[in-house]
């Protein structure tokens, strides 16, 4: 079995999927890939050296992201580009790396963390979808303390994503994050549990 697992910025997405991997889940991190299909030699960072130029890549051939990001925020046409070079490329290597997993153990859990995973529409490559929640207000709360934020600041990235409402309303499993560990492990016991019965 495989699921994908999202939720919103600050929810808590990288708890849950320790205490998954902890049980025995494999874990695949979409962001962790997005990372390595941009490494030297890699024909997506060619790719990205042909659209934005010369000045993204460092002298040593690493990607340059804050030049790369400084393009894209201000180009409107950038952002799209680059996620034209970099998306069938992610994909692909999450559904290799997916595919081999379920191959070398097909009882085990495989759980894809990808946190943008309704924005991308990327829900169909996934038997489930889980999404961590908690709620916009304690998201802020959250956001704000832990990256050091203003209101205003959090709020703008908050607004980059799907309401974390929206996501609730999508998911097939929802683990609510808002108490303390104990009570998110409990929902992770009780989803282990039954994930056999799904």
């Amino acid at each position: 079995m495989n699921i994908g697992l999202t939720g919103g910025i600050a929810c808590g997405k990288s708890t849950v999927a320790s205490m998954l991997v902890h049980l025995g889940a494999k874990l695949i991190d979409a962001d962790q890939l997005a990372r390595e299909v941009v490494m030297p030699g890699r024909p997506a960072l060619q790719q990205i050296a042909d659209r934005f130029g010369p000045e993204v890549i460092f002298p040593d051939g690493t990607l340059h992201r804050k030049a790369l990001g400084a393009i894209i925020f201000n180009e409107p046409t950038a952002r799209k580009d680059l996620d034209d070079i970099t998306h069938p490329v992610i994909r692909q290597a999450m559904w290799d790396q997916m595919h081999k997993a379920e191959e070398a153990d097909p009882d085990r859990l495989v759980v894809v963390d990808v946190p943008l995973l309704f924005e991308s529409m990327l829900q169909s490559y996934f038997q489930k979808v889980m999404v961590v929640y908690v709620s916009e207000k304690l998201q802020l709360q959250r956001l704000m303390e832990r990256d050091k934020l203003t209101l205003e600041e959090a709020k703008l990235r908050l607004k980059a994503q799907m309401p974390i409402e929206e996501k609730k309303q999508l998911a097939d499993i929802v683990i609510d994050n808002s108490g303390d560990l104990a009570e998110t492990e409990k929902q992770i016991q009780m989803f282990w549990q039954r994930k056999g019965e799904r």
